[in-house]
C-alpha cells in the first residue's frame, strides 16, 4: 500500500482501499457468523477487525459496548429491538438468525439505512427488519415513527444508539413509545453515557419503568438498565 500511495491517483487509491476493506469485512463477518459467542473472548481480535473494517470512524459503537450489545443478545429471550442502525444491526442480526428470532432496527435516514440495508442483504442476515422513516414530533419530544401493529408483541433486549443527541427530547422517546412492547425483565443498553443528557434520560427511564440502572465502562460508557419482572402498561399520548 505504500508503493500505491507513491504512485497511483488519490481516486484509485481510495478504490482499493475500499476494496480492501470490503474483503476484510466479508471474511470478519464470515467469522463471525460461524461462532458469535467466539467473538466474545477477551484476546478475541474479531470485533475490532469488523469495526475496523466496517470504517464508519467517529460513529461506530465501540468494542465494549458492541460486546454488552452482543451478550445481551445471547443471553436474552425473544426478539431484539435497536434504535439505529450500522455494524451492530448485522451483528445482532446474525445472533438472533441463529436463535430463530428477529432483529428490528429503526432509522431515520434513507441513505446510511440503504447502506445498512445492502450489507444485510450481502450478509444474508434476513433475520433483520430494518424499518426506515423520519423521525416524528410527539408530545414533547421527537422519535422514530415505528410500525407497532407490526412489531413483535415484546422484545427482551433493547440497544439504543439513536436518534442522534440534536433531537428534541434526545432518545427519551424510547419508553414512552415502546413502553407496551418491553417484556418483563427486558435489558435497555443506553450508548454515550459519557453525556449528561443520555444520563438524564436514563435516571427518568428507571423512574418510570421502575428499572435498576447501571453506569458501565469508563473511557465510553454507557449504560445498562433491567426492567422488573412485573411491568404496568402505560398509554402514549402522541401530537
Amino acid at each position: 500500500m505504500n508503493v500505491a500511495h507513491l504512485v497511483l491517483p488519490s481516486q484509485t487509491r481510495q478504490w482499493l482501499r475500499r476494496a480492501y476493506d470490503a474483503l476484510r469485512f466479508d471474511a470478519a463477518m464470515k467469522r463471525f457468523t460461524a461462532d458469535p459467542t467466539a467473538a466474545l473472548a477477551t484476546d478475541s481480535p474479531l470485533l475490532a477487525e469488523l469495526i475496523s473494517a466496517w470504517g464508519n470512524v467517529g460513529w461506530s459503537a465501540k468494542e465494549g459496548y458492541l460486546r454488552a450489545c452482543l451478550a445481551g443478545a445471547l443471553s436474552s429471550r425473544g426478539p431484539t429491538l435497536e434504535c439505529g442502525s450500522g455494524l451492530s444491526t448485522l451483528l445482532l442480526g446474525v445472533v438472533a438468525q441463529k436463535r430463530n428470532n428477529t432483529h428490528w432496527a429503526l432509522e431515520h435516514l434513507s441513505e446510511w439505512s440503504a447502506k445498512v440495508g445492502h450489507h444485510v442483504v450481502r450478509q444474508r442476515v434476513s433475520a433483520v427488519r430494518l424499518h426506515t422513516a423520519p423521525l416524528r414530533p410527539y408530545e414533547g419530544f421527537a422519535w422514530y415513527d415505528p410500525p407497532l401493529t407490526e412489531l413483535p408483541r415484546t422484545f427482551g433486549l433493547v440497544v439504543c444508539d439513536g436518534p442522534p443527541a440534536d433531537t428534541s427530547g434526545g432518545r427519551y422517546g424510547l419508553v414512552p413509545v415502546m413502553r407496551d412492547h418491553l417484556a418483563p425483565g427486558c435489558m435497555i443498553l443506553l450508548d454515550d453515557a459519557g453525556r449528561a443528557e443520555e444520563r438524564a434520560i436514563a435516571q427518568r427511564w428507571q423512574a418510570e419503568l421502575n428499572a435498576v440502572g447501571q453506569l458501565v465502562g469508563d473511557d465510553k460508557p454507557f449504560i445498562r438498565m433491567v426492567l422488573p419482572q412485573q411491568q404496568e402498561p402505560a398509554g402514549l399520548k402522541s401530537g
